[in-house]
């Protein structure tokens, strides 16, 4: 997708007063808080533990207005293709000539004005802040990305939502959820969250998805590529241009790759269709669209050396990616993949990721991801325990990611692939409590236009 960015006065909202939290039993205010001046009111919730607290959605709610009432607002939760389809949908909308906002882990959108994102899902006090801005430039749809995280930790307190997508669930985030049970409920919750009056849209093909919609109050909808639901797609054509997809009795080529983007593609258009677009100005207009930026994202080079780019960060992401370029190359040419985890954050799929990086590639460079405050090294020796014996001689070890990419090119022949996983849009590393610039692409496309 290309979005011009446009940078326009956008005025201001005032900043509402900072809660406070204090208990039941801590009725004297005055003496708590004596700089607060009396025209001020503190709240003062129960501590119970929480990380926060959903009293402030209902507050910011309040004091903004209530923005979400006055906006269409499409949550997106799942593990993986969240992003994908927010931007899909929020491409789509355009399109068909509608002011649309974004709130994604890449980028947030007010129109055609690009916010940077800091978070999947911004902290309610800053949707509320975003939404107000999204209704001053008049917008009338909002696509947003609900993380699993933002679910249990209120961020999406006091907003209204007009429906709620699920796309699938695997390992993922199980370092703070601890169980994967904790991650579907999690999930559930934005579900839970729905009125009468908004629906709810989940993947068939996925078994949590009938968990997601158990005592939601909202109109339920299917979609799936199996055969089931509400809205159903055939794949019919999957090559590194494109897709060809069979959709309510046409056949569509779409400028996405991959049978994984399938899914997205359909959630797109289930979503149009829900709200009343009509089909074949959607597909038309879906056919234009382009996937999110470090999603399955390509360079080349005169020596037709194709590298790709991808966010895949959790096992299920990663061997859809490889599993979709292993079925388009010829097997004449190598698969070389460069792989990383991040440091502080679910070492169990360290292994996994590692066994379906090796299984499915002819060589592979296990490399830093995002460290934050771990060894590098450690990190790589938990990844090296998921590679089979048979496997490790196709395994090397370059802690410098940049020299991890360097190496890729150096070994890639003539129509050969490179996947460069784990961090697709990320312009950073994170290593030990700092930020250090760091992109994929354009690493990529330096060492391969040296070669």
């Amino acid at each position: 997708m290309v979005i011009d960015t446009v940078v326009e006065p956008i005025q201001l909202v005032p900043e509402p007063p900072a809660v406070q939290e204090c208990t039941p039993d801590e009725s004297d205010v005055s003496a708590r808080f004596p700089a607060v001046p009396p025209e001020i009111t503190v709240v003062c919730p129960p501590r119970t533990g929480r990380v926060a607290i959903p009293e402030l959605g209902v507050i910011a709610d309040n004091f903004y207005d209530h923005p979400s009432k006055k906006l269409k607002i499409i949550g997106i939760t799942g593990t993986n293709g969240k992003t994908t389809s927010a931007t899909l949908m929020y491409s789509l909308f355009s399109r068909l000539g509608y002011q649309v906002g974004l709130l994604s882990t890449v980028e947030n959108i007010i129109g055609k004005t690009i916010i940077p994102s800091h978070f999947t899902t911004p902290d309610v006090i800053t949707i509320n802040e975003l939404l107000v801005k999204m209704l001053a430039k008049g917008c009338q749809y909002v696509f947003m990305e609900v993380s699993s995280h933002a679910l249990v930790q209120e961020r999406i307190s006091g907003l209204s939502f007009a429906g709620g997508i699920f796309t699938n669930l695997s390992h993922d985030h199980l370092d703070y959820h601890q169980s994967f049970d904790e991650y579907i409920k999690a999930k559930k919750i934005l579900f839970d969250h729905l009125k009468e009056n908004a629906f709810a849209l989940i993947n068939a093909d996925d078994k949590r998805g009938k968990i997601m919609i158990q005592n939601t109050k909202s109109r339920i909808y299917k979609y799936g590529m199996k055969g089931l639901g509400d809205f159903t797609a055939k794949l019919l054509n999957n090559t590194f241009q494109g897709l060809e997809l069979g959709i309510n009795g046409q056949n569509i080529w779409f400028q996405l790759i991959g049978s994984f983007n399938a899914y997205n593609i359909l959630t797109a258009y289930a979503v149009a269709m829900i709200l009343g677009e009509d089909s074949q100005e959607i597909l038309i207009q879906l056919s234009q669209c382009r996937s999110a930026r470090g999603r399955f994202e390509y360079v080349s080079n005169t020596n037709n050396i194709m590298a790709i780019v991808d966010y895949a960060h959790t096992p299920d992401a990663l061997n859809n990616v490889l599993s979709t370029i292993d079925n388009l190359r010829t097997k004449n040419e190598q698969l070389i993949t460069v792989l990383g985890c991040g440091g502080n954050r679910d070492q169990e799929k360290r292994p996994k990721m590692a066994s379906i990086a090796t299984s499915y590639s002819d060589k592979v460079i296990f490399t830093s991801d995002n460290p934050r405050f771990e060894s590098p090294e450690k990190i790589l020796d938990d990844m090296m325990n998921g590679v089979s014996p048979v496997y490790h001689k196709r395994v090397m070890r370059v802690t410098d990611r940049k020299e991890a990419i360097c190496l890729a090119c150096n070994l890639a022949n003539k129509t050969d692939v490179i996947l460069v996983a784990g961090k697709g849009h990320e312009d950073y590393q994170e290593i030990q409590g700092g930020k250090v610039h760091f992109d994929d692409k354009k690493i990529l496309m330096q060492m391969l236009n040296k070669i």
